[in-house]
């Protein structure tokens, strides 16, 4: 029995083991097509280990993305806050203090008051004729040097000036100077102020070489110096040139009208009219 069972198994055992055979034979046969059939199998790609992956937080929002900066643009002025001033106390103010008296300053002549003898010239680069009318003067003779004549002339036109304000005697013209004679050391004048009019009564306090009397009147004929004292010469030089040429004989007392002083001898904002009274 043992070796009936034996040989049962065995022959099972061989005819199993020939099926395996017939059946890898098979899978033999079969296995080339397969692989011609197959895609080969890919090489192993390495790949680096995914980083472990953290659990969503609950309501987690993405990371928004980096704000670009905007354009430089000029800061926009901005107004300072305003800064509370503390009150302003009212301050005294100042009391007005009296400055010092200063000494009385003397008249000046009356060489920018009152009008001329006559009406200013149309042409004053030209010799014109008029005539002059006698008007109230106060009257001051003196002598002077050619050289002191300006100094002497302007210091009598003050004192006159001086003595009318004084008495309250109104200043109507400009001052007048008359030529009485002349030699080669100097002149002899007579300095003139129109007023208008003389006192009925000589003022006691007038002083003692002050007197009135009237401008001269009649026709002359008129030049005009408008230049410094000192070059005076070349204007009568130009006078007498224009008296010849014209066969005109002339006083000796040349009158002089200052319509401006001026601010001394060298001052060329003088102006004098000259006038020439023919015999």
């Amino acid at each position: 029995m043992r070796f009936t069972r034996f040989l049962g198994f065995t022959s099972m055992v061989l005819t199993g083991a020939v099926r395996t055979m017939v059946l890898a034979a098979s899978l033999a046969v079969a296995m080339p097509s397969v692989h011609a059939q197959t895609a080969p199998a890919p090489q192993p790609v390495e790949s680096q280990p995914l980083p472990p992956v953290a659990a969503p937080s609950p309501q987690q929002t993405p990371p928004a993305a980096a704000a670009q900066p905007a354009p430089a643009t000029d800061p926009a002025p901005t107004t300072p806050p305003a800064v509370s001033q503390p009150p302003v106390t009212a301050q005294p103010s100042p009391v007005p203090t009296t400055p010092p008296s200063q000494p009385a300053q003397s008249a000046a002549p009356a060489s920018a008051q009152g009008e001329t003898l006559v009406p200013p010239s149309v042409d004053p680069s030209m010799p014109d004729k008029v005539e002059l009318p006698a008007k109230p003067a106060a009257l001051l003779r003196g002598a002077s040097t050619w050289d002191d004549g300006y100094d002497k002339l302007t210091a009598a036109f003050t004192k006159l000036h001086e003595a009318m304000a004084a008495q309250g005697i109104r200043i109507t013209g400009k001052p007048v100077a008359v030529f009485l004679g002349t030699d080669d050391l100097g002149f002899r004048f007579e300095a003139q102020l129109p007023i208008e009019r003389a006192p009925a009564e000589r003022p006691a306090s007038l002083a003692a070489d002050i007197r009135f009397g009237m401008t001269p009147s009649g026709s002359a004929w008129r030049f005009i110096h408008r230049a410094p004292y000192e070059d005076i010469d070349t204007t009568y030089e130009a006078i007498t040139a224009y008296l010849d040429q014209r066969g005109i004989d002339a006083k000796e007392a040349f009158i002089e009208e200052y319509v401006t002083l001026g601010q001394g001898p060298a001052d060329d904002g003088l102006e004098i009219n000259i006038f020439v009274q023919p015999r």
